[in-house]
């Protein structure tokens, strides 16, 4: 036949041709075929029905891979840096990125570190390697209710970076082995380790080697250590777990794991390893400190409502005094550890203002890490006998002066029956003497006298812009305000009788330079909202709280201070607010669930916490005394007003807060200033 001796034989049935070496055996064609070709005919067959497998795959994959071409396209939520005062760096939110690094400009052991620790194989496979994948899914299928783990390569995670999600499941990682396979022929090997080490992610918003290098170290990242790059390769893991941040012994650790690895991969040598370990590695102090959060919170709400949603990097320069800030939340960490948990304080809140109003310090909280609730702006407290200065501040207003009489008795207003702590009264007394002691009853009916509508006045003309509810009892602080409001209203006192908007905004300006905003071009109104004589009258009678009454744990000898404890029944708040010449520091001290503390008074552990932190701050201040001038002489004294008051002491009285009534002498006298302390050490 015509077919015969074309090496195949015709189809019978007329179904085509059939070639022996391929094909069942029937008989008549010819001798067997042997194992070997065997093999080779079901070995062709499985690699053509591969091969088609292989390319549907593809082919359905490639259906979702997102677009390639704009690989070197950057889009990023801007960061916005925030600076204090004086320029110092306080922190950076958003995502931070740097321009692209040349690897050539690197030591050759910062892209070993990352090669060592993340991809040995690097510089022998196209992009991926079996045996990883075997071993991940050999853990897989032994782990099936756990996370999926990747035996990933630098160009798998990079494709991963660039292209896709973070998801962990099979059809993900099978687009990211085909994106790997595409980079490896597209780019060379230099070139996937650069676009690798300028796009991961270090944690702290740092994305890419030289952001990375910036934000941890302070530093341009051709400048790094070998420590410092074993540091940052070994964070790649899990960036938060590993930051020396968030936890410093475990990224040491992991930091020789990486340098074993770099001697392993003969990147370096023992003895470059060994050397690395003698170098101390430095974090940037104001990363490793996380100073200032609750601040930065508060205004990065403020510029994100000012400028919108940014489209580029931004800085915001702050009003924040970062040494007086450290300062600050060193004083409170340690002195509610020391003083107040054995009492059951838990938190505690502080505020600095300058007399305009610039917020040189603010802790919202002890510890942000374990609570981001901001106590300064956002909680409510009642402010307790720290809100007597409204009341008297009226009396003066309407004629009073500090030296007339007053009777401390037993009083009822309505239904309400005042008394002092121990119900203990001194009788006559002056008005001077019954703020600087903080006594209940007189407050009480001094704010009937001048009426509680009018007090309610006084406070939101000064600033309390939080409701006030006039029944009696506001008259000793049944009112709730947050500690901001109070630094703002007492920031009058301090500053010569002006009204003061509290802020921490000086400027926004993009990163070169052109300015968005700027706080001297709106001026907030700042009206005189305390008068002579009540201003010296008023100050006359807080610096005597200092001097001999319930604040006299906060003086700080050589300085002219006053202020007034606050607190509220049941020990739930304690207040201190203090102040001299254009600075004012409130300090409110409690628990978030409104619980009782134990017997903790304003004039003891808010006081003294204000001391600790003012002895700090004062010296690097340029304060004054407190304005307003001397206050008009006082009549002649009546007879027995000082008697009174010294029998009373000598019986064990207390104030209406129930702390002892302690004589003190009169005024700080001629000490000096206590030296300033070493800048250093207020970090």
């Amino acid at each position: 036949m015509a077919n015969e001796g074309a090496g195949g034989s015709s189809d019978p049935r007329g179904r085509g041709i059939r070639f022996p070496l391929f094909g069942p055996r029937r008989p008549g064609d010819g001798p067997p075929r042997t194992l070997a070709q065997s093999i080779l005919y079901w070995t062709a067959v499985g690699g053509i029905w591969m091969t088609i497998l292989v390319i549907a795959a593809i082919a359905v994959l490639a259906r979702g891979l997102p677009d390639t071409s704009k690989l070197y396209q950057i889009k990023h939520q801007p960061s916005i840096s925030y600076l204090d005062r004086s320029g110092a760096l306080i922190a950076v939110r958003g995502s931070q990125y740097a321009p692209p690094v040349d690897l050539e400009s690197l030591p050759a052991y910062v892209p070993g570190a990352f090669v060592a620790i993340e991809d040995r194989q690097f510089y022998h496979h196209f992009g991926f390697n079996p045996w990883g994948i075997l071993r991940s899914g050999l853990y897989n299928l032994t782990h099936p209710h756990g996370p999926l783990r990747g035996g990933s390569t630098i160009t798998q995670q990079l494709a991963r970076n660039l292209f896709l999600t973070p998801a962990q499941n099979m059809h993900r990682k099978a687009q990211e082995l085909v994106l790997a396979i595409w980079l490896e022929a597209k780019f060379s090997k230099k070139q996937i380790l650069a676009l690798y080490l300028n796009r991961v992610y270090f944690g702290a918003g740092a994305y890419g080697i030289e952001a990375a290098a910036q934000r941890y170290f302070n530093k341009p990242a051709s400048q790094l250590s070998l420590g410092e790059a074993a540091l940052l390769a070994g964070m790649l893991k899990a960036p938060s777990r590993y930051s020396p941040i968030s936890d410093q012994a475990r990224a040491e650790r992991r930091a020789t794991i990486v340098l074993d690895e770099m001697v392993a991969n003969h990147t370096i040598t023992p003895a470059q390893r060994d050397e690395a370990f003698r170098q101390p590695v430095r974090i940037s102090s104001v990363l490793a400190a996380q100073r200032a959060q609750y601040f930065v919170d508060w205004v990065d709400a403020q510029v994100r409502q000012m400028v919108g949603q940014p489209q580029e990097d931004l800085v915001v320069e702050t009003t924040l005094d970062l040494p007086i800030q450290a300062a600050a939340e060193r004083t409170l960490s340690t002195g509610v550890a020391t003083l107040g948990a054995p009492r059951g304080m838990q938190q505690a809140a502080l505020i600095s203002l300058d007399g305009e109003g610039r917020i040189r310090a603010y802790i919202g909280g002890v510890n942000y890490a374990d609570s981001q609730f901001d106590r300064v702006a956002m909680a409510r407290r009642q402010a307790g006998s720290s809100f007597k200065p409204f009341v008297y501040l009226t009396a003066m207003e309407q004629g009073h002066t500090p030296y007339e009489e007053a009777v401390d008795e037993p009083t009822t207003i309505g239904n309400w029956e005042v008394h002092d702590f121990e119900k203990r009264y001194l009788g006559k007394i002056s008005l001077e003497t019954a703020l600087a002691q903080s006594i209940n009853t007189v407050a009480a009916k001094l704010a009937q006298q001048v009426g509680t509508a009018s007090v309610a006045a006084t406070a939101h003309r000064l600033g309390i812009n939080s409701p006030i509810q006039t029944s009696p009892s506001m008259a000793l602080g049944a009112v709730e305000v947050s500690p901001l409001e109070m630094a703002g209203a007492y920031d009058a006192f301090a500053n010569g009788g002006v009204r003061t908007t509290p802020y921490g905004i000086e400027r926004i300006r993009t990163a070169d330079g052109k300015v968005l905003y700027d706080h001297a071009e709106h001026p907030s109104q700042r009206p005189q909202v305390i008068g002579a004589p009540a201003l010296q009258y008023m100050n006359l009678m807080l610096r005597q709280v200092v001097i001999s009454g319930t604040g006299a744990a906060a003086r700080i000898p050589g300085y002219d201070l006053a202020g007034k404890t606050g607190t509220t029944s049941d020990y739930r708040d304690a207040w201190f607010v203090g102040f001299t010449g254009g600075f004012v520091t409130a300090i409110w001290t409690g628990r978030d669930d409104n619980t009782p503390m134990r017997r903790v008074t304003g004039g003891e552990v808010p006081a003294q916490l204000w001391r600790t932190y003012m002895a700090q701050a004062l010296p690097r201040l340029k304060v004054s005394a407190i304005p307003g001038g001397a206050a008009p002489p006082p009549p002649p004294t009546q007879p027995g007003d000082l008697d009174q008051l010294l029998s009373s002491l000598e019986a064990g009285g207390t104030n209406g807060e129930g702390e002892p009534v302690t004589p003190q002498p009169p005024g700080p006298g001629p000490a000096s200033p206590q030296p300033a302390p070493n800048p250093n050490d207020l970090y």
